[in-house]
């Protein structure tokens, strides 16, 4: 199982740029296998991993996830194929629905089917990297347009196309048209008993039964040091998630009590459920393997509590910590 780094929030400033800058050591020194980013605006995600790329950090990347919403499969394609040449690696790019309201802002009106706009969004953009066109148009701003080819050189560069998957329905879509599925705050039970069959149906309807999408997990973990309270770190590096509609029903489908007006309450939920990992280094990396025994191919390490609550020197000795253990 790899194991990866995420930075965990929104980029806002150079003081970030920094930070992200330490964090891609990590992959570039190979104790962690890529760097992960998730949607960012006030310094776009795709422009700050191609900056990283040209301040010397040619390492694998990959985004959990940026918001179908916001760009045309074209330009989502030509974004996916730049990262790739500009690293020389094969870039992950996950997609994602994003809130039912943003959307309804950006294009208008809600997507209707969310799990099949993302996998319409998957296609389109993988058969313009691909060379071919996206396909017939779908109705509403974002869509694809036919005809439209992508340019790029020979060989057209490797990416890997992704989407967030949290349920079932997603993941069945997932299953017939992307690389990989990202899941967040997944516990290891959950993946192995719901998603990885829902992923393996998806992929049977469109014949790729040998070949399902590749799981992705985003963790959330903490070392166990004096002065740290595991649920303070919980509720500072997911707290926003618990009060997510989508969250909180995966999480129950887990098996946890959750309740979307008690954060305190979905902290410790968190914590005592194992979803928010808490531990000494060792004890952690024992956790960690649970993920790979029930199908997850990478593991991605969040620091979010720690950074947010102790900053960023202590959240890399944290990573810096598992990394050397896991």
């Amino acid at each position: 199982m790899r194991i990866s780094v995420l930075f965990p929030h929104a980029l806002r400033d150079r003081a970030d740029l920094t930070a992200l800058t330490a964090l891609a050591s990590l992959v570039g020194a190979g104790a962690a296998d890529r760097l992960w980013l998730g949607q960012s605006l006030a310094v776009e995600s795709h422009q700050a991993l191609a900056w990283l790329a040209g301040t010397g950090q040619r390492i694998p990347v990959g985004l959990s996830v940026t918001l179908t919403a916001l760009r045309h499969p074209f330009e989502a394609a030509a974004q996916a194929q730049s990262l790739a040449v500009l690293t020389g690696h094969r870039p992950v790019i996950g997609y994602g629905a994003g809130e039912p309201s943003l959307v309804g802002r950006l294009l208008g009106a809600p997507y209707a089917r969310p799990a099949e706009a993302v996998a319409d969004y998957v296609g389109a953009v993988r058969a313009l990297l691909d060379g071919r066109s996206a396909g017939p148009p779908a109705p509403g701003p974002g869509s694809a347009a036919p005809g439209l080819r992508l340019p790029h050189g020979e060989p057209p560069p490797a990416v890997e196309l992704g989407a967030g998957v949290l349920r079932p329905a997603m993941a069945r879509a997932a299953g017939r048209v992307a690389d990989v599925a990202i899941t967040w705050m997944t516990p290891p039970r959950y993946v192995a008993e719901v998603l990885v069959p829902a992923l393996a149906e998806g992929a049977a309807t469109t014949g790729r039964v040998a070949a399902p999408p590749r799981v992705v997990t985003v963790v959330h973990a903490a070392v166990a040091r004096p002065g740290r309270h595991p649920m303070v770190l919980a509720q500072h590096g997911a707290g926003r998630h618990l009060g997510a509609p989508h969250y909180a029903d995966m999480l129950r489908r887990a098996g946890l009590h959750l309740d979307t007006r008690d954060p305190v309450a979905g902290a410790r939920e968190l914590v005592e459920s194992g979803v928010f990992l808490y531990g000494s280094p060792d004890q952690l990396a024992t956790e960690l393997a649970a993920y790979g025994t029930a199908g997850v191919d990478e593991v991605v390490l969040n620091p979010a509590g720690v950074v947010l609550a102790h900053g960023w020197d202590a959240a890399l000795a944290d990573l810096t910590e598992l990394l050397t253990r896991s």
